[in-house]
């Protein structure tokens, strides 16, 4: 079996690991460096691993941040191919059968969040061992957070994801992933109850992530995706929305949709200002979310140039926005026909100024005058939900989810890499285009 050797990070006590393909029985070790089931008994060896998992996600090209984003952008029309010679991005541009499994950009989000889950669930299992509770709960929190956000990125791209990590694993339905991945930020929610987070973990690790709020907002997402209308609400209810969490960036590690295609203007650039919805849809020209993601020059040969959260190197990502839970409440009242608190919610929204948000995203728009109907509010909530989460990597599964035609996106779910397919029997038939 062929042997992928990745160098995570230089604070990552474990050094060196080697991944095999998906498919395959993981072997991580190292002979120059001290047993992995050492490591993985002290608190020094698990924040180690723990860090590592921030790095996978978010680190350059292959990251599951750059992946997630673009293939969600070019599959539901949010963004435009520069330079055809970028094969990967070229094939998601195109769409339908373009996309196979031969995608390097679907094999590193399918082999990167796999390999998150594999490091997340070494954590979660030595993690309780540890003497000190408020330091392993901290642990315990940051894995769960990382490794629910991969099973929830495996869940809103294909229809079907492995049921663990192993040999010949077999395959469970996305809406059981989600659900999978709810357990998992509920049990997280309920270890740092019993434990605060000890003061310890949180300055060893990455500044930027509210772990708290953001198991919330994990959990309201993904509620809502499996149609838990009353636990999205609840958990939606339970984030703060005056605080930001964030994945941070510096001159060493560069904020990787800046770093790929931002800065060069050769791989891909926003679609126009419609942000891709169809015309009905479309942002007004007055709503000030659109020059917060998107900057246009009309004398450029390429117009419409990437802004907000990809404007410089250093640009914080954030792991969920306020306007985003604002709609969870909106989507998740509309849904139990509870039209009045729907249309509060969706107002929040609308006439939100971009000073009054904590990334400075607001349309400042007025308020919603259009039916009030569930039907009329669902299209409105989607439709902000595309201008306002724009180059999220939400909108495929949005789509989905709110019944969204066929015709405004480039396929409905991705096909399995070969790098699974080649290596599990189990690896269920591609969806249709």
């Amino acid at each position: 079996m062929k042997l992928i050797n990745i160098k995570l990070s230089a604070v990552f006590f474990l050094a060196l690991v080697l991944i095999q393909t998906v498919g395959c029985k993981k072997n991580y070790t190292d002979p120059s460096k001290a047993p992995v089931d050492d490591a993985l008994t002290t608190s020094r060896g698990l924040t180690g691993v723990a860090v590592g998992l921030q790095r996978v996600y978010t680190f350059q090209r292959a990251s599951s941040l750059y992946t997630q984003i673009t293939t969600d952008g070019f599959v539901t029309r949010q963004l435009n191919i520069i330079n055809q010679g970028n094969t990967a991005e070229y094939q998601l541009f195109l769409g339908g059968t373009a996309v196979d499994g031969t995608n390097t950009i679907l094999a590193n989000l399918w082999i990167n969040s796999n390999k998150i889950i594999f490091d997340a669930n070494n954590v979660l299992r030595n993690a309780p061992a540890l003497a000190d509770k408020g330091y392993a709960s901290g642990l315990i929190a940051y894995a769960s957070l990382f490794k629910a956000l991969a099973i929830g990125n495996l869940a809103m791209n294909w229809d079907h994801v492995p049921d663990t990590i192993g040999a010949n694993v077999t395959f469970i339905t996305s809406a059981e992933a989600f659900t999978k991945a709810i357990g998992i930020l509920d049990n997280a929610l309920v270890v740092i109850a019993a434990n605060p987070m000890s003061a310890q973990f949180l300055a060893n690790i990455p500044a930027g992530i509210d772990i708290v709020n953001t198991l919330h907002a994990l959990k309201a997402r993904y509620a809502l995706n499996v149609g838990n209308n009353a636990l999205a609400l609840t958990e939606a209810n339970a984030v703060n929305l005056t605080i930001k969490s964030t994945f941070n960036f510096d001159a060493i590690t560069l904020n990787p949709i800046w770093e790929t295609a931002t800065s060069t203007n050769n791989v891909y650039q926003p679609i126009d200002s419609t942000m891709g919805l169809p015309p009905a849809l479309a942002p007004s020209l007055t709503d000030k979310r659109v020059p917060f993601y998107i900057t246009v020059n009309p004398t450029s040969a390429q117009r419409f140039r990437i802004n907000g959260f990809a404007a410089a190197s250093a640009s914080g990502w954030p792991l969920y926005l306020p306007g985003e839970m604002m709609l969870i409440k909106a989507e998740a009242s509309a849904r139990q026909n509870n039209l009045p608190n729907a249309i509060v919610y969706l107002n929040q929204v609308l006439t939100k100024k971009p000073a009054d948000d904590p990334f400075g995203v607001g349309a400042d728009q007025p308020v919603y005058v259009g039916a009030i109907t569930q039907a009329a509010l669902l299209t409105e909530i989607y439709r902000n939900r595309s201008i306002e989460l724009y180059m999220s990597g939400l909108r495929l599964q949005d789509q989905r989810r709110l019944e969204r035609p066929l015709a405004e996106r480039k396929r409905n779910y991705l096909p399995y890499p070969f790098v699974e397919r080649d290596n599990n029997s189990n690896t269920p038939a591609d969806p249709p285009n």
